[in-house]
C-alpha cells in the first residue's frame, strides 16, 4: 500500500482536544520508561521533543528525572494550548519550554543533550527533513528515541488495528488512527531515510503491531 499522506499540522480544536484527552498513559510512560532503560545516565540538561503535543511525555520525564529540562516543539496551536495547560497544572512550568513552530524552523541556542519524539514523523510530507533535525538539532552522541506508526500493507488491515486498539474511542480519534496509519512509513522506509542521512548507526525496532522505534547516538 503507497503512503497517503495527512495534514502535517493539526489545526482543528477539537481534533486538538480529542487527542489531548484520549488515554495513552501505557503508550507514553512505556516510551518514557524505555528512554532510561536505554540511557540511564540521561539525569540532567535539555531533552528536545520534536512533536509534543499535549506535553504528557514531557511532564513524564520529568518525573522520572526533576533535574532535567525539556524543549517541547509543536506547530499545532491549539495542542499547544492543552500543552500549557497540562504543565502548568503539574507544576513544572520552570522546566518544560513550550515552542509553537514547525520542526523545520527549531533553531534552539545550544544543541540538545538528548533528542525524543513520539508521532510525528509521520505527519511530515519530507521524511528526510525530520530527520535532519534528528541529526543537527542534537549535539555530537546525544541519546535518540523516536517512536512513530507503521504502515500496514492493506487497508483492510488499517481497519483491522483501528477496531482491534481504538475500538472504544471516539470517532474523531479513530478517524485520525486511520489516516495516521496510511501516513505512517514502512520499517524499509525508515531504514532508507536514515541510511542517506547517514544515520546507519541508529537502530530500527519494531515493538508490536502498530510501531516502528528507532535508537541510538547522533
Amino acid at each position: 500500500m503507497d503512503r497517503v499522506c495527512e495534514p502535517e499540522i493539526m489545526e482543528g480544536e477539537e481534533q486538538a482536544r480529542v487527542y489531548a484527552q484520549a488515554d495513552f498513559a501505557e503508550e507514553n510512560q512505556g516510551f518514557v520508561d524505555h528512554f532510561f532503560e536505554l540511557y540511564p545516565e540521561v539525569e540532567q540538561g535539555t531533552v528536545l521533543d520534536l512533536g509534543c503535543g499535549p506535553a504528557d511525555i514531557p511532564i513524564r520525564l520529568l518525573r522520572r528525572r526533576p533535574a532535567l529540562r525539556v524543549m517541547g516543539v509543536d506547530a499545532s496551536k491549539p495542542m499547544l494550548r492543552w500543552a500549557r495547560e497540562a504543565v502548568r497544572e503539574a507544576g513544572l512550568a520552570d522546566r518544560i519550554h513550550l515552542l509553537c513552530a514547525r520542526f523545520q524552523e527549531c533553531r534552539p541556542e545550544q544543541p540538545a543533550d538528548a533528542v525524543i519524539s513520539n508521532s510525528l514523523a509521520h505527519h511530515v510530507p519530507n521524511p528526510l527533513q525530520f530527520w535532519y533535525a534528528v541529526k543537527t538539532l542534537a549535539r555530537p552522541r546525544a541519546p535518540v528515541l523516536v517512536m512513530d506508526l507503521l504502515r500496514p500493507d492493506t487497508e483492510e488491515d488499517a481497519r483491522n488495528l483501528v477496531e482491534l486498539h481504538a475500538a472504544d474511542e471516539p470517532e474523531q480519534l479513530r478517524r485520525d488512527f486511520y489516516a495516521s496509519l496510511l501516513s505512517a512509513f514502512t520499517e524499509d522506509e525508515v531504514a532508507a531515510h536514515l541510511a542517506e542521512m547517514n544515520l546507519s548507526r541508529l537502530l530500527i525496532d519494531v515493538p508490536d503491531d502498530r510501531h516502528w522505534m528507532v535508537s541510538g547516538r547522533v
